[in-house]
């Protein structure tokens, strides 16, 4: 007699982090382990730790201090932490945070069935032991594929896909753990970039593209279960293709993946603003099925601030970058990220930034007071500011931002756009969210629908035409205009 086992699956921090959980959940269905969405009725909780800054180790660690009271109150029975904050710092994680039954690494997702059941059977799996996955690979971009086999690369599909269902049809092994009419797909993983303030090419390795029909292949798949939007994730995606012998490979990819039957969108993130090329820039403008969506990641606009944070550019090159893209696509969507208060910024410096980030018109500019990251360049440095100071900084500028987002999403008032439904009846209303071809899944406002008696109620994952006619901060109000499709 079979034994049901059942997981559920908690996952913490990014959508490459989603897409992580995903195929573990596909591994584990497939090696006879029921998914459930709720921690509290399931035997064994695993939870997929974010390591990337200080306050996402603390939801992570809250993470599992939750799951391990469910020990006390629930069916749950043991708690496993995976993931970043797992791989980064694996037994010292395990030795203070006695909650969690096991800390497991990447390596140990390969086998993570078996090493559930041992866990679950009372038995002791070691706890990873951290090193540093840079050194797993060549050095040389090109040399990678041949070694690669042997490194774990989460979200990569690596597993024999032999007892994978269905029998024929794309092979993939992945489980949906949502609804959701949007998923992440992950094209690559690992960064070559050293910049002095992050630590994760040290958890997550170097660079390495996944080859081009995989991509494909899981596209159709997550086409096939009612998946609309594609969102490709990794952790450079302007990187994407190099390793394989052609950095050009994206521009060629998108065609692809937008002539997907059912692929309705395909939305590219994490562009490094130094790489991103001309023909990239003109492929995501203007490729039919693909959003005008441009996440460039610019930290700061400082010369010398990016310098000592081993990056490049100035507001002059990153100006002309965003001038390029609305040559190209004058409604395209630009989002991107801020460090402030990184050791020896002047307040030059941050007028600088300050300055840039007023001429830039972005839709939506996350903002992080800096701090330090464990092995990193930047911990080292001496000339820190104080942190009351850094605080300061990072409220003016979030102030700042939120002002010029708000005035922005103003602009858009009388575009038209397409929605892409995500939810309906909030509160047992006739309300109608969703995303606008320049809103990016969860960090870049959405998109409220006001329907009328002219159109049926949209229903989740459908696509809406509309104009915008009112705001709520980076959020839009949207009259419906047409019919779903």
């Amino acid at each position: 007699m079979t034994v049901q086992r059942s997981v559920a699956l908690v996952t913490l921090g990014c959508t490459r982090n989603e897409v992580d959980s995903e195929e573990l959940a596909g591994r584990l269905q497939s090696q006879g382990w029921t998914l459930v969405t709720d921690a509290s009725e399931a035997d064994v909780a695993v939870v997929n730790t974010c390591g990337f800054v200080e306050q996402a180790k603390k939801d992570s660690i809250d993470a599992l201090l939750e799951a391990g009271d469910l020990k006390e109150s629930g069916r749950t029975q043991k708690v496993v932490a995976v993931g970043c904050l797992a791989e980064r710092y694996g037994a010292t994680l395990a030795e203070q945070l006695p909650e969690a039954d096991a800390v497991l690494g990447f390596d140990s997702y390969a086998d993570m069935s078996s090493h559930l059941q041992s866990i679950l059977d009372g038995g002791k799996v070691a706890s990873h032991v951290p090193r540093d996955r840079r050194n797993l690979l060549p050095l040389a971009p090109a040399a990678r594929h041949t070694a690669s086999g042997s490194v774990a690369l989460p979200g990569h599909q690596q597993a024999p896909l032999e007892d994978v269902a269905p029998a024929s049809g794309p092979r993939v092994m992945r489980a949906r753990l949502d609804g959701r009419p949007w998923a992440p797909l992950k094209i690559a993983s690992g960064c070559d970039r050293r910049c002095a303030f992050c630590a994760i090419p040290m958890f997550r390795g170097s660079f390495v593209s996944r080859r081009p029909h995989e991509i494909v292949t899981e596209a159709r798949w997550l086409a096939e279960r009612g998946v609309k939007e594609v969102f490709l994730v990794s952790e450079n995606t302007t990187s994407y293709g190099k390793d394989l012998g052609d950095l050009r490979l994206l521009e060629t990819l998108l065609p692809e993946l937008s002539a997907i039957d059912g692929v309705e969108r395909v939305r590219v993130s994490y562009l490094q603003p130094a790489e991103t090329r001309p023909g990239l820039v003109e492929a995501i403008a203007s490729t039919p099925g693909v959003v005008p969506y441009f996440d460039l990641s610019f930290q700061h606009a400082s010369a010398t601030v990016l310098r000592r944070m081993r990056r490049f550019g100035d507001p002059d090159s990153f100006l002309a970058l965003l001038e390029q893209v609305r040559a190209h696509a004058p409604l395209a969507g630009v989002r991107s990220n801020v460090i402030v208060g990184f050791p020896g910024e002047t307040e030059d410096d941050l007028q600088t930034l300050c300055d840039f980030l007023e001429a830039a018109r972005m839709d939506v500019t996350g903002v992080f007071g800096y701090s330090d990251e464990d092995g990193t360049e930047a911990a080292s440095y001496t000339d820190k500011l104080d942190e009351d100071e850094v605080w300061a900084r990072a409220q003016h500028v979030t102030a700042l931002v939120e002002e010029l987002n708000a005035q922005r999403a103003e602009e858009r008032i009388g575009e038209d756009v397409v929605v892409l439904v995500e939810s309906t009846g909030a509160g047992g209303g006739d309300e109608v969210e969703g995303r606008a071809e320049h809103q990016g899944p969860e960090v870049d406002g959405t998109t409220r629908l006001e329907t009328t008696g002219s159109w049926p109620v949209p229903r989740v994952g459908d696509l809406v035409p509309a104009r915008v006619v009112a705001t709520d901060g980076v959020d839009l109000v949207a009259v419906v205009t047409g019919a779903s499709r």
